[in-house]
């Protein structure tokens, strides 16, 4: 899971080498001039508390069948993405390229600036907020995270955040099962 070091345009160096492509169109590209600088650390789970199966690639492209379960009635309008989503067993699938904007953060502001979609990268795992994350996606997260940043220099740990941060009277994922501490481990310590 690397970003090319030679690749064959400039758009290729922006997916993530191992990752399963599935390109989403709910994304559009950053205002002109700005700069990536944060991670948004997001949790998913369709229907809720439930994991596995493909709801949140089918939501991430606009084909979540309303009739499938009731709460799929309450967003299956809803157009949204993520540039990434790390699964339960760690794997990794990428939905928008890296320097295009992914529609995940919503009404969201961090220090002060709003709109965070517009200079950030998201990344959902696969879980809910008091069920714990599994190691591999801790792993995996962490990982990921170092590519992002050696492609992205102006994000560092600090830049690292969740949902809950950047939209606290809206969202609460990662939620409280999210080891914060274990993430800031991980990303201090070198691979």
């Amino acid at each position: 899971m690397t970003i090319p070091s030679n690749p064959r345009n400039a758009e290729e160096a922006l997916w993530l080498e191992g990752a399963r492509r599935i390109p989403s169109p709910n994304c559009d590209d950053r205002p002109e001039g700005i700069a990536v600088d944060l991670v948004v650390i997001h949790g998913i789970s369709l229907p809720p508390g439930v994991f596995g199966g493909d709801w949140i690639e089918q939501l991430f492209l606009n084909r979540l069948p309303r009739y499938r379960h009731p709460f799929f009635r309450e967003i299956h309008h809803l157009r949204v993405s993520s540039h990434l989503l790390i699964r339960r067993d760690g794997a990794l699938v990428q939905f928008v390229p890296l320097n295009r904007r992914a529609w995940h953060a919503g009404v969201s502001s961090f220090q002060g600036r709003e709109r965070c979609n517009d200079y950030s990268i998201g990344i959902e795992l696969e879980g809910a907020d008091r069920i714990p994350y599994t190691d591999l996606q801790y792993d995996v997260l962490a990982r990921t995270i170092r590519r992002i940043m050696s492609r992205f220099p102006a994000i560092t740990p600090e830049r690292v955040v969740g949902h809950c941060h950047i939209a606290p009277d809206r969202k609460t994922d990662p939620g409280p099962a999210f080891e914060w501490r274990r993430i800031r481990e991980l990303l201090a310590s070198r691979p």
